[in-house]
């Protein structure tokens, strides 16, 4: 991911912040890396532009429209997908039909502040404008509100990469085990909901004997 950054520049982070509104694509990693390769601290790396502080706001500028304009498309999957799309699907994140509605109700109380604060939170940032097509949030609304979350986040996390600069080396071999721990998690929780496949088709199949 950092080579894909470091080979093709701005356009490498518009395409991960665009995907990283709807899935957890890093961003995290996007744009602090965007930010050391501005900070002038990893030329070399990348030819697309200068280094400086008009480098820095590229970034960041980048960052912000493509994660906005990925979350226009996050909304539209939610709302025309509606609550059949949970539905559907929702057993897959334990989201019962309860749950659904008590989701639904948080966010209609709270969505002015959570909407922002998501989309400036790492990790949960990825999955904000989907809930709110689902639960029929006004796009005109949610977007200025995603347009602050995600300037927050950008900025700050741009900031960081700008600041850890020529210790890039020593920062992103630390984050090596992050990732392995992503990685890890990733692969228990496909295990754990293919055993639970399994383990219920296992249960039904009796029944379906008996009833012959």
């Amino acid at each position: 991911m950092t080579s894909f950054v470091g080979n093709h520049g701005l356009l490498a982070v518009f395409i991960l912040m665009f995907v990283a509104a709807i899935l957890p694509a890093a961003s995290e990693l996007t744009m602090v890396y965007g930010g050391a390769l501005a900070s002038g601290a990893l030329a070399g790396h990348i030819a697309h532009f200068k280094p400086g502080l008009h480098a820095y706001l590229a970034v960041v500028v980048v960052g912000v429209v493509a994660n906005v304009l990925g979350a226009a498309v996050g909304w539209a999957i939610g709302f025309y997908g509606g609550h059949p799309l949970l539905e559907r699907h929702g057993r897959w994140l334990h989201a019962t039909p309860q749950r659904v509605a008590r989701a639904e109700r948080w966010f209609d109380h709270f969505g002015a502040v959570a909407v922002p604060l998501g989309f400036a939170t790492p990790f949960v940032r990825s999955f904000v404008a989907l809930p709110a097509g689902v639960f029929e949030w006004p796009l005109r609304r949610m977007l200025p509100l995603a347009t602050l979350g995600c300037t927050v986040f950008c900025a700050a996390v741009a900031g960081i990469g700008w600041a850890v600069g020529s210790n890039w080396s020593r920062a992103s071999h630390d984050l090596r085990y992050v990732d392995y721990a992503v990685v890890a998690g990733i692969v228990l929780a496909v295990a754990y909901l293919v055993l639970r496949r399994r383990r219920a088709a296992t249960i039904g199949a009796p029944h379906d004997d008996s009833s012959r």
